[in-house]
């Protein structure tokens, strides 16, 4: 399966987020936490431009906690400060103001030395669709701001936020890129809900879904759904599917004749995934 997904809106919100950047003390990139590597927009770098910047990871509650110990350290060892947070529940995010503010405090500083009363920080936001910005933004400026919503592409235009009297926030609507060189990229987007379901073969996405699990979660998996026989042979796309079926028997996703409705055990397999409901499920880890 070949995933390609490029709205024109988002090329106009590149020319934004340009536009605009001369603007901006401090960058802060929001990736999902399960997938921090495919979620972010490999033009972010080229747009930013060396801006400092502060990389928080989203959705934290669902991910694998030793494999975010694993990804904060990477960043760290790439130069780039990074936060696990949970923007829907609000965990660690009274964290990100002083974060900011420490990226920014020599410019304080020299404000202050100058004898200036230093303005507030002005960060910009960026992340791909469907990553939780407008979430977030609703904790920092303590009240509904932003939409939200749990399909991608609800920001639509670009809006500044007043976060108390330190920061100003700009935030800005999902980028995704033309197409992804690694097909990977595409299956662990599409799994945690980047990319719109309609744009998707459901059953392509649950298979890589399974695959996974079955070779890095397997207890999981057969917690959740009651299944026994896990196959060796992950590339075997037959024995694959013979797990979707037997989840699809185990959740009554069956037609007339007994079979299983393969879109329907894919769609429970996918919102289970989601959810939260197999545990605390990471989709990739550091190279």
């Amino acid at each position: 399966m070949t995933i390609q997904w490029f709205p024109g809106h988002m090329t106009k919100a590149r020319r934004q987020i340009e536009d605009k950047l001369k603007l901006i003390d401090v960058v802060i990139e929001l990736l999902d936490a399960r997938v921090p590597l495919s979620s972010r927009n490999p033009m972010v770098d080229e747009i930013l431009k060396g801006k400092p910047r502060l990389v928080l990871l989203n959705k934290n509650d669902l991910a694998d906690p030793q494999v975010t110990a694993q990804w904060v350290k990477y960043f760290a060892d790439q130069g780039l400060p990074a936060l696990p947070i949970d923007a829907a529940t609000g965990t660690a995010t009274k964290e990100i103001l002083p974060r900011v503010k420490q990226l920014w405090a020599h410019k304080i500083e020299r404000q202050i030395s100058r004898g200036i009363n230093p303005r507030a920080v002005r960060a910009l936001i960026v992340g791909i669709p469907n990553v939780g910005k407008s979430t977030l933004i609703n904790q920092l400026a303590g009240k509904k701001i932003a939409a939200t919503g749990d399909k991608p592409g609800v920001t639509k235009g670009q809006q500044w936020i007043k976060v108390g009297t330190e920061m100003d926030l700009l935030d800005t609507p999902g980028i995704l890129w033309p197409k992804f060189e690694d097909q990977l990229v595409g299956q662990r987007l599409a799994a945690t809900g980047a990319i719109k379901e309609e744009l998707l073969h459901l059953d392509d996405i649950a298979l890589f879904v399974v695959r996974y699990m079955v070779e890095h979660y397997g207890a999981a998996l057969q917690e959740r759904f009651g299944v026994t026989d896990l196959p060796e042979d992950m590339e075997n796309v037959q024995e694959v599917v013979k797990v979707m079926e037997a989840i699809g028997r185990k959740r009554g996703a069956i037609v007339s004749g007994g079979k299983v409705d393969l879109d329907k055990a894919s769609l429970i397999i996918i919102r289970d995934l989601r959810a939260g409901k197999m545990g605390r499920i990471s989709l990739e880890k550091p190279q």
